[in-house]
């Protein structure tokens, strides 16, 4: 079937055309339309906008505290090792599916660098855009004052005995004055321009203050990506018990725990050693709260200097740029356990945790070392600081001062589990394989030990004795580099967001032209605000205030809005009466073009 092309009709898309008949029509079918195609670098082109577009950041941004979230809801490795390997314990399908993903490092993963990475990249690359439009911005002048004055929200009108020159520069320089509270601060960019014909006008604007806070909010955003990065790659701390008289060296092995960035080194520790001379707690004699809590120790630098040092809470030591807290305190009662041949299993001070605010504290004693086949001992109770009988056989502490200390013990035997591999909690026993010591009724031995007593333990496991009692330091070893940094861009981010949100955007013009009478000046002022603002006919009134404060007015009026009061004076004083209209309605005109021309662009 022949296809009809009318005559001049070219098709920009086909490539090759059937050579025509005699009668002007061709039988070969028409070329399908060729697209043109984007190629590897239009494909990535189209995917950097796309990726340095706000709407991406934003969601990358919400997609980052989504990704988060399961470091809140699992156990993290880098805090708890022990905790991590108990819920694959518990967990046998979900968990070692869950530790493939990542959900026990979240942090460190892949998925959460990847989208950090994004976030970081996202940003970046909708910061140097603005930022140099912003730039040539400022470089820029003010748009030329319109034509038609009468169609902004707030106007006024005036006419004075002088020239337009001189009115129109006075504007300016009332425009470039701050406010009251500051007038050394530049408020408005001003350009004064001469219109022809003896008509002189002056254009100011104000209001990049705004953007200038929103690019440093964002520029705010990437410090505080940064700074969180660098102290996560260099941070590190450590939690130790020091037991008094006792010491510690600041080295990885001798913290109970440990938490360390990617990038730290052991070698950037430095190698002191702290000793735990004393420890006070005072309490209320009354309520039983505690009043003060203080730590001193004796700090021994490297090269085998030594120094008394006082640590109390909220009142870190500072050693290498690390800070050393206070961070809980306890009783560590002397023990020592023989076993069933009379050997010294276990001797040592055993930290008990306390449970209340009298310092009633619970307690693990572990004794594995035991000779020959006998069953490993465990003792499980509580320390009362000052024990009181309340009925037969049941004490209560009423104080958190160790005025008089009892050990309440239950005992138990057989396998402790320390040899199966999984990390166990110092301060709990694992029940599992133990065997509770009952009487001949079936009820549990109960052992109450104070300091100095020794009882013979039940079945023959041995003996125990209550040596002393002295007080232990919960002490917290940070360093995060980036600390200073992260408050720095914080406070940044929240002076920008304040700055973008409540700096006013306004244009204010003031056009003088040759007035009817002879030596007068006509003077018509409008301002326009971004969105509303209350405060533009005010900060009108007061510019051409300061404007027209060396001439003599003829007649000044002013209004708010087109078909509102206006109100008219001919008085001779030197300021513009306060408006008395608070009416501001926004124009349905766009701001004013920078060629000069009105809106309506004529």
């Amino acid at each position: 079937m022949a296809t009809y092309r009318p005559e001049g009709l070219e098709d920009t898309f086909a490539t090759s055309a059937a050579a025509p008949g005699a009668d002007g029509s061709s039988d070969a079918p028409a070329a399908p339309p060729r697209l043109p195609r984007l190629g590897p670098t239009g494909w990535a082109r189209w995917a950097w906008r796309q990726l340095t577009s706000m709407r991406v950041a934003l969601l990358l941004l919400m997609l980052l505290a989504v990704a988060a979230v399961p470091g809140t809801i699992f156990p993290q490795r880098a805090q708890d090792v022990s905790e991590v390997a108990q819920y694959i314990d518990d967990h046998p399908s979900t968990g070692p599916w869950l530790d493939r993903f990542g959900f026990f490092d979240v942090y460190s993963s892949v998925w959460f660098s990847a989208i950090y990475l994004m976030l970081f990249i996202s940003l970046v690359g909708c910061i140097l855009p603005r930022t140099r439009a912003h730039l040539g911005a400022l470089r820029g002048r003010p748009p030329r004052t319109p034509r038609r004055l009468t169609r902004f929200p707030a106007q006024a009108r005036a006419e004075v005995a002088g020239t337009p020159q001189d009115v129109a520069r006075r504007a300016a320089s009332a425009m470039r004055r701050g406010p009251r509270w500051a007038p050394f601060v530049r408020s408005y960019r001003v350009d004064v321009h001469d219109e022809g014909g003896g008509a002189w006008s002056a254009a100011g604007e104000r209001g990049y203050l705004r953007e200038t806070g929103n690019l440093v909010f964002h520029l705010a955003l990437v410090g505080l990506l940064v700074s969180v990065a660098a102290g996560q790659m260099l941070h590190y701390r450590g939690q130790a018990i020091v037991v008094q008289g006792r010491g510690m060296a600041n080295s990885v092995k001798e913290y109970d725990t440990f938490e360390k960035g990617t990038a730290f080194s052991e070698d950037s520790l430095e190698p002191f050693t702290l000793r735990l001379d004393d420890f006070t707690a005072r309490f209320d004699d009354e309520t039983l709260e505690p009043r003060d809590f203080a730590a001193y120790v004796t700090v021994t630098d490297p090269d085998g200097t030594p120094s008394a040092e006082t640590i109390k809470v909220n009142h870190p030591l500072e050693r290498d740029g690390a800070k050393i807290y206070l961070q809980g305190n306890g009783y560590a009662p002397e023990l020592t356990v023989r076993d069933a041949a009379g050997e010294v299993a276990f001797s040592g001070a055993v930290p008990f945790l306390p449970q209340d605010e009298v310092y009633t504290s619970r307690g693990v004693v572990k004794v594995p070392d035991v000779s020959g086949d006998q069953a490993q001992v465990g003792l499980v109770g509580y320390l009362l600081p000052t024990a009181v009988e309340i009925t037969d056989g049941l004490y209560q502490s009423v104080d958190p001062q160790p005025d008089a200390p009892l050990l309440v013990l239950s005992v138990w035997s057989g396998n402790l589990g320390l040899d199966t591999g999984v990390p166990q909690n110092v301060y709990q026993l694992d029940e599992s394989r133990m065997e509770q010591a009952v009487d001949a009724d079936g009820k549990a031995v109960t052992i109450y030990l104070r300091p100095g007593e020794s009882v013979e333990l039940p079945d023959g496991l041995g003996s125990v004795s209550f040596d002393s009692l002295t007080r232990y330091v919960a002490l917290d070893l940070r360093h995060d580099p980036a600390l200073t940094w992260v408050l720095v861009f914080a406070l940044a981010a929240f002076a920008g967001l304040a700055a973008s949100l409540f700096a006013p955007r306004r244009r204010l013009w003031v056009r003088a032209v040759p007035g009817t009478r002879p030596g007068s000046t006509v003077v018509s002022a409008a301002g326009l605000a971004r969105g509303d603002d209350v405060g533009l006919q005010p900060e009108l009134d007061r510019v051409l205030a300061d404007a027209l404060t060396t001439f003599d007015p003829v007649t000044v009026e002013h209004t708010t809005a087109p078909g509102t009061t206006t109100v008219r004076t001919t008085t001779a004083d030197t300021r513009v009466p306060p408006t008395t209209s608070a009416d501001q309605t926004q124009p349905d005109t766009p701001d004013a073009p920078r060629d000069g021309r009105d809106h309506a662009g004529r």
